[in-house]
């Protein structure tokens, strides 16, 4: 049976995703077979196994660190909201349905026992189990059969090592609070204390650690710095949507609708010399770029209604009719159409009409489309015709189906792997001069895509981007975990950490 540790932190954003991918990262390095666990993440950026499993991005970048295949036993449930108060239920990588905030909280003890088989799944088959919390286990309106905080833990029997967050301020108070709120069992299972992000001298910090040992009276095992890594991010708290707006030889928006989803998509983008890659909301921020992308979004419908009303969408329509290259995945392609029904109800109901950028129609259906994809693109024109031949790789999520009208000219071809083993070849997304669409999330990870679309603007402008070199996503992400290994070797007590592992929760 596995050894286990589990993150949790005062707060979300405290940087338990990052803490618990470098632990496995760590685990991995010294020899051990170690695989990441939550049993409940709440986010709208998720990932499709070789089975045709949804699961949260998180546990996939956790995975990686670890290298290890992701697997739904990795995160049981996944919960995606799609309004203030509701969100889509996923449990083992099946859609489950929608549920209110309430009657979740109400029916969510019933997935126990699906938590402990899940877990008991990994246990049997790894020798350690990094588990990450939600949240904060001082939730105490919350409490009520937690099972992703100290319920979680106890089911695991898993001891804990909380952090916080000194970025934000209030790190000691951030701590001490959170300690003080739990039961005295649990803070008993409480091993160790880490102070995240921080900047700055640490002997000024010495004193403050050694009276909040005192008060605490656990260990601080760690004092984690402030690291510039270039991994996903888990969910909308990413600091990528409060970037800079300045602008750089090419540039790329992504707009910023409500309920964007699977953001990370885009990451290849980022730290190519004379790229920028900007998040706009609104339409003073949407500047000149020379390629717009229209992203993925739990709620196509309300999403493009809201950029309607904002006034994003003329906008936007004005660039397009200008030449700028407009680019739309999944939910941003749909979006390009010119209908989207949803008579079942699936999103807002009804039919609104589309931006009529390209001859398609949508329309919302009760089942998803999860599935791994291969394949290259297929019948370019404009700008991006240089992608033509070009091999992507990724994975489908969505509700809708979109049929593509005559004489409209599909963007990719691809092979459909619903399951391990399978494949059925397709067209798939549609393109027409500048405006190109797919339903393909990861398009452009794989070596040469950003090239070729950086030099194809860069052409464009009479600017010669040929020497941006081609990025090997994989191979630049397995870097950074490296990176993220190395620096919290070097300021945690991992020879502690290791101890508290080894003893579990028999003290």
């Amino acid at each position: 049976m596995a050894k286990t540790i589990m993150i949790q932190g005062t707060m979300s954003n405290a940087g338990k995703s990052l803490l618990a991918a470098g632990l496995c990262r760590i685990f991995k390095q010294d020899g051990y077979k170690v695989a990441p666990f939550k049993s409940q993440n709440m986010a709208l950026n998720s990932f499709i196994t070789e089975e045709g499993l949804e699961m949260g991005r998180a546990q996939v970048m956790q995975a990686e660190a670890a290298g290890i295949k992701p697997s739904v036993y990795m995160n049981p449930i996944l919960l995606k909201p799609t309004n203030d108060v509701g969100s889509q239920v996923i449990v083992n990588g099946e859609v489950l349905g929608n549920m209110p905030a309430r009657e979740y909280f109400a029916f969510k003890k019933q997935l126990i026992p699906k938590v402990q088989e899940a877990f008991d799944h990994l246990a049997a088959e790894y020798d350690i189990i990094v588990i990450e919390g939600a949240g904060s286990p001082a939730e105490i309106n919350l409490k009520k059969d937690d099972l992703v905080n100290m319920g979680m833990a106890k089911m695991a029997k898993a001891p804990v090592l909380l952090v916080g967050d000194i970025d934000r301020g209030g790190v000691f108070a951030q701590l001490v609070g959170t300690v003080m709120l739990l039961t005295e069992e649990e803070k008993k299972m409480v091993k160790g204390l880490v102070i995240n992000k921080f900047r700055g001298d640490k002997t000024i910090l010495d004193p403050g650690i050694e009276m909040l040992e005192d008060l605490a009276h656990i260990p601080v095992v760690g004092v984690a710095p402030y690291m510039q890594l270039e991994l996903d991010d888990e969910d909308s708290l990413t600091e990528r949507f409060h970037g800079s707006q300045e602008t750089a030889l090419i540039d790329i928006a992504v707009i910023r609708v409500p309920r964007i989803s699977n953001f990370t998509d885009f990451n290849p983008f980022e730290g190519i010399e004379g790229v920028s890659l900007r998040y706009v909301q609104n339409a003073a921020e949407l500047k000149n770029p020379d390629m717009i992308i229209l992203p993925g979004t739990k709620n196509t419908m309300e999403d493009l209604l809201w950029m309607r009303q904002n006034g994003l969408e003329a906008a936007i329509l004005k660039k397009a009719g200008a030449g700028t290259v407009i680019f739309g995945v999944c939910g941003g392609y749909q979006m390009m159409g010119e209908s989207l029904k949803d008579p079942m109800g699936v999103e807002a109901g009804g039919e609104i009409r589309g931006m009529r950028l390209l001859p398609i129609d949508t329309v919302f259906e009760g089942e998803k489309t999860r599935t791994r994809v291969t394949g290259s693109f297929e019948g370019l024109s404009g700008v991006l015709k240089s992608l033509n031949g070009v091999a992507i790789e990724g994975y489908e999520i969505h509700m809708g189906a979109t049929t593509r009208k005559e004489g409209c000219q599909a963007s990719t071809k691809i092979c459909n792997h619903a399951a391990a083993g399978t494949a059925e070849e397709k067209l798939d997304g549609a393109c027409h001069d500048n405006i190109y669409g797919t339903y393909v999330h990861g398009v452009f990870d794989k070596e040469g895509v950003v090239k070729t679309i950086v030099m194809a603007l860069g052409e464009r402008k009479g600017i010669d981007m040929s020497s941006v070199a081609s990025i090997d996503f994989t191979a630049f992400k397995e870097s950074q975990y490296d990176k993220l290994a190395e620096g919290l070797r070097a300021h945690l007590d991992m020879e502690k950490i290791y101890e508290i592992l080894e003893k579990g929760l028999e003290e």
